[in-house]
């Protein structure tokens, strides 16, 4: 286990317009899961996203398959 602080990431697409979320890939390698948080508060709490989760997730919006109502 290291303890070393993750890198954290932000999608190219982000117009940075504060909704934001970032995610730490380089996790999924040792813990099996992808962390992510709110850009706006990188000191606030984290969610632990499985690999399966986040990918089925990014499909999904590259898919278009989120209705924005």
């Amino acid at each position: 286990m290291t303890t070393e602080s993750p890198r954290w990431f932000k999608s190219s697409y982000s117009n940075n317009g504060g909704t934001c979320v970032e995610w730490a890939p380089a996790c999924a390698s040792v813990t099996g899961t992808i962390p992510v948080r709110d850009s706006k508060n990188v000191t606030g709490p984290v969610l632990d996203v499985s690999t399966t989760a986040f990918a089925v997730f990014v499909a999904g919006v590259k898919g278009d398959g989120f209705d924005l109502v």
